[in-house]
């Protein structure tokens, strides 16, 4: 499928806290157009104030998809994600060129602008894996294996543990079995990607990082995780803002220590997402305040 130089789809990537939301409305007004939201946390219903989710305001302000769509209770994996979006791409394309997608969850973003060429990996998946695997003994998770990819389970060394949580943590990431990445060639898409990075200086990120995880305190974070403490269990729930809360309910810290905790594992999370995107995207950088640089780099970017 070759490239359609009338479609273009503006990926707008980079750490939390950055200014990803306000510039993706930005954009989106500017083009009259709608926004996919690719933030794997975001999809949750549930999981409103721990996982930054735009205000009623904002969401009225342009129309978004995949912000809370979905329970934690329902799995919505890259695989799915990449069929889902490029069905909605296409379906807005036929009314307006131009598709903002923004989010910090690099994985999604990559399945949808270039297919997931390579075996995707998720940290919080693989510690689920690795505690099912301490619970349940690993014939549970072999015989998952031979459920979900036949192939890989006849080819791996069942008894290995590294390898079969491998091939398990990209069945769950991605939807799509483990031996299907491993023939597996980058696909073309019928829209021209422009991404745009944003990022700041790591001290201005860092304090907006600890202003933003006070601002979820004052909303109310701790009694949301609160309410969601009886399904800590499920993988959507590993992550961070409820998963520090949880070792707050069991005793384990104190309330103090586990807001320190958010902070501290926000700022490191950044500076993976970061790490991520300088490698495996395309973006050109800005800072979030330079919105008519980046209106006009666009523009020039959709006319070369």
């Amino acid at each position: 499928m070759s490239q359609n130089p009338k479609s273009f789809l503006i990926t707008v990537v980079g750490p939390t806290a950055v200014g990803k939301t306000k510039l993706s409305i930005e954009l989106a007004q500017h083009f009259n157009t709608e926004i996919i939201s690719a933030d794997s946390r975001q999809f949750y219903s549930e999981m409103r104030i721990g996982t930054a989710r735009p205000s009623a305001v904002e969401l009225n302000t342009s129309p978004h998809h995949f912000v809370a769509h979905i329970s934690i209770n329902q799995s919505f994996n890259s695989g799915q994600f990449e069929e889902a979006s490029l069905q909605l791409i296409n379906k807005l394309h036929q009314k307006n060129p131009v598709v903002i997608m923004v989010g910090g969850s690099g994985l999604y973003l990559r399945a949808v602008t270039h297919g997931l060429d390579n075996p995707p990996a998720d940290e919080s998946v693989r510690a689920q894996l690795i505690s099912e695997l301490e619970q349940k003994g690993i014939e549970v998770l072999q015989a998952e294996l031979l459920e979900r990819d036949p192939v890989s389970y006849h080819k791996i060394d069942l008894q290995n543990p590294q390898r079969l949580l491998r091939a398990l943590e990209t069945c769950r990431v991605s939807g799509r079995p483990y031996s299907y990445f491993l023939s597996h060639t980058e696909k073309t898409r019928p829209f021209k990607n422009i991404s745009v990075g944003l990022n700041l200086p790591r001290e201005e990120l860092y304090q907006r990082i600890n202003q933003r995880v006070d601002q979820m305190v004052k909303e109310g974070l701790i009694n949301e995780a609160r309410e969601l403490y009886p399904h800590r269990h499920l993988n959507a729930l590993n992550t961070v803002g409820y998963k520090e809360l949880f070792e707050l309910f069991d005793g384990k810290t104190s309330e103090a220590e586990a807001i320190e905790k958010i902070k501290q594992n926000t700022r490191n999370f950044a500076k993976r997402q970061f790490t991520w995107f300088k490698k495996y995207s395309n973006a050109t950088w800005f800072e979030p305040q330079q919105t008519s640089d980046i209106i006009a780099f666009i523009e020039q970017e959709m006319n070369s």
